[in-house]
């Protein structure tokens, strides 16, 4: 059973998305070089096989409007013109913007951006000046004899003649091959095979085993194939830089002399002129009819190493999810396993059972840690789009701006990285809209007139850390707390009350803008709320440092991985919970006599320090009967504050596998979602992002009586959750 045309055609053009982004973002990166070394011979190269290969992938799929743009674009790579070759870099950013428009149309199917004020400007790139009459002929006349120049034995020139008077169509085929190849000879097998896949080939030169150097392989091919596919066949990646296809005339044979095997020189064969030069923009057509497997291997063809495949991420989710589900079944046994040495204790198949599990766990691990490591990513593909977008705000913005990237290797979990690139574009153009002077201001300030904005990313534990931070003007806490006073955001006990990082935190509340006026890139209270959102969702945090003068950090946590966690249990009023380890300092062990109230919260002296509390449950009532009580301090990190939250009983630390909740089940951001232990029981996993903003907010609110009670609803969401007992076990299939 074979797949439909469509089908084919669908899978061609989904492999055609992710490798035109790809593209996209390579002639992004090669345009930012040629401009930074103008006359760059190997940039400028580069240049021109990432647009040729886009123009002939975009032709296979159909994609006709890209294929043309990118046949006109790539008239302005081939400028001579010193004056005009000036302005590529700046047309190549532009022409980079216009194609991942075009993609981005294609893909959702929606309306197709306007392009023909790009078109235009290319033109006037590409003629600069219109060419005298005689100069123009005399172009088009050298122009035509390359096209047609061809080097045919007499065998090869006879098999022709009776092709088309047969009745055959018989193409002429010029592959124009790319300088940069690195075989040529293994090349022209590949031209050879990709032709004899389309009809008979009744010519090619040059012969196999001939001693020139391969700089072009002309053929004469019989096939009924229209031109449009022939030519997406022979356009091989990092082999063929131009292809032309020319029809052979009957009328035209006759002229045709035979050619001596000895001294082969050029035979003149008259072609049509109308088709005589490579096809225009608009003699590319549309392929959809042609999906065939043929059209498959003109973006199947290696370019790099052939041992690379490309998976779905669905199916690496499909694949962890079940890696979940077997160490669910671990713990399911080492429960089960346990019991039988309580109820068996001098069993010998005990020793048994410990061992094979202790197998099975090592086995379990490197198949996690195996699945993992297909999910991991460097977040280098995120950070090479930024060089683009610091040059595009800095010149919005007038000022000087360079960037400076490191850790690009560093690795992180494909989701996530998709997760944090618009928190990450924000945080950017932010440092350049508000933190990095004007080089004026700068120079004032006694700093050089180019500011710097480093991007960098390291991994700590099992945690990754991404790092955005300036040299700017820094952030002036007093007028972060002023803002938010007259924006209603807080009122002026509460602003009083607020430590310095918590002012600092304020910047990341929605409708929060220090900006005057509006413009295109601040002003309008959205932006630095998307960061705080967006780390919610992923369970990571966010820590700021400034000082005035000297500049700016934003700091994001962020987990290797949203799938499977380490975390501590513990219970609260009988129930339940569990929080990340790597947000858990330390654990304390106190009695309630030794908490006090200042200011309507908790606190407890830690060594030398005051540690605010939070308390989960209902604080106890006070007297005689409740100060011995016993209580474990879970002391939390974040970023320079440190709290503790009040817990009744710890459970011990184990492997959990997050699954996700739908709101109809739990309603609260106090929870991120849920797991199952080997027992069957099932543990609310706390969201550290909205307790630490329940307890800023707690502390702010002189009103209430501190935290108590804070749980209530987390408690009937619990409740509803182990009412239906196992809802969570049906819809966990989606990964937190």
């Amino acid at each position: 059973m074979t797949d439909s045309p469509e089908d084919r055609m669908t899978d061609l053009r989904q492999l055609f998305f992710e490798s035109a982004g790809e593209l996209v973002q390579k002639l992004n990166d090669e345009a930012m070089g040629l401009e930074k070394a103008p006359g760059d011979a190997e940039t400028a190269r580069s240049l021109r096989r990432t647009v040729h290969t886009l123009k002939g992938d975009a032709a296979a799929c159909g994609f006709r409007e890209l294929s043309e743009l990118a046949h006109e674009f790539e008239d302005v790579l081939t400028l001579e013109n010193t004056a005009a070759a000036a302005f590529v870099p700046e047309i190549a950013l532009r022409a980079a913007d216009v194609f991942a428009a075009l993609l981005e149309a294609y893909r959702k199917g929606t309306k197709l951006p306007a392009i023909q004020s790009f078109r235009e400007d290319m033109a006037r790139l590409a003629h600069p000046v219109p060419a005298g009459p005689a100069e123009a002929r005399a172009r088009k006349s050298k122009k035509k004899a390359a096209a047609t120049a061809i080097r045919w034995s007499e065998y090869e020139l006879l098999a022709i003649t009776r092709a088309v008077a047969e009745g055959k169509r018989v193409h002429h085929v010029v592959v124009e091959v790319d300088p940069q190849c690195a075989m040529p000879i293994a090349g022209r097998q590949m031209i050879q095979i990709a032709l004899a896949g389309l009809g008979e080939i009744l010519a090619l030169y040059p012969a196999e085993g001939s001693p020139e150097a391969i700089t072009c392989i002309e053929a004469a091919l019989a096939s009924e194939k229209p031109a449009e596919q022939i030519r997406a066949k022979c356009s091989i990646p990092t082999i063929a830089l131009t292809v032309r296809v020319t029809p052979l005339r009957a009328q035209t044979l006759g002229a045709l002399q035979p050619v001596s095997a000895e001294t082969q020189p050029a035979a003149s064969l008259a072609v049509d002129s109308e088709l005589g030069n490579e096809p225009t923009s608009s003699a590319v057509a549309e392929v959809d009819a042609f999906a065939t497997d043929e059209a498959v291997a003109v973006l199947a063809a290696p370019a790099g190493p052939e041992n690379l495949l490309r998976v779905d991420a669905e199916r690496i989710d499909s694949v962890l999810n079940l890696v979940g589900e077997l160490i669910l079944a671990k713990s399911m046994l080492q429960q089960a396993l346990l019991e039988f040495g309580q109820r068996f204790p001098k069993d010998a198949l005990q020793g048994k059972f410990a061992d094979a599990m202790a197998f099975q766990g090592r086995v379990l691990n490197d198949l996690q840690r195996s699945v993992m490591k297909i999910r991991m990513v460097p977040v280098d593909q995120l950070f090479r789009r930024f060089p683009r977008i610091v040059r595009d705000v800095a010149r919005q913005c007038g000022k000087e701006v360079q960037l400076l990237i490191r850790g690009g290797q560093t690795d992180l979990d494909k989701t996530i990285l998709d997760a944090i690139a618009e928190p990450l574009t924000h945080l950017v153009r932010n440092a350049i809209g508000h933190g990095i002077e004007t080089a004026e201001e700068r120079v004032r300030a006694g700093k050089g007139r180019q500011g710097t904005l480093r991007l960098g990313a390291y991994h700590q534990g099992n945690q990754v850390v991404i790092e955005i931070s300036d040299d700017g003007a820094g952030i002036d806490s007093e007028k972060v707390r002023q803002r938010a006073l007259s924006q209603g955001l807080l009122n002026a006990e509460q602003a009083a009350r607020l430590s310095e990082a918590e002012t600092l935190d304020l910047i990341l509340k929605p409708g929060f803008s220090t900006a005057e006026e509006i413009t295109e890139l601040s002003g309008r209270g959205v932006g630095l709320d998307v960061v705080q959102s967006v780390l919610g969702r992923l369970k990571g945090t966010i820590q700021i440092e400034t000082v005035r003068g000297r500049g700016t950090t934003f700091r994001l946590r962020l987990p290797l991985t949203l799938a499977i966690i380490r975390a501590l249990m513990f219970r609260v009023e009988q129930r339940l919970y569990a929080l990340p380890l790597n947000a858990v300092a330390e654990i304390a062990r106190t009695v309630e006599v030794n908490i006090h109230q200042v200011e309507h919260y908790d606190v407890l002296q830690l060594r030398n320090d005051v540690l605010p509390l939070l308390r989960l449950g209902s604080k106890p009532a006070s007297g005689p009967e409740t100060a011995g009580r016993k209580v474990f301090v879970l002391v939390i990190h974040s970023g320079e504050r440190k709290f503790g939250v009040v817990v009744d009983a710890l459970e011990g630390e184990d492997e959990l596998v997050i699954k996700a909740l739908d709101d109809q089940s739990i309603t609260t951001d106090l929870v991120s979602g849920a797991s199952i232990l080997g027992d069957g029981r099932v543990v609310l996993i706390l969201n550290m992002i909205a307790l630490m903003d329940r307890f800023t907010r707690g502390r702010a609110d002189t009103a209430g009586p501190g935290m108590a009670g804070l749980l209530s609803s987390v408690v009937s969401a619990a409740s509803r959750i182990e009412s239906v007992d196992m809802r969570a076990r049906g819809t966990a299939g989606g990964q937190a």
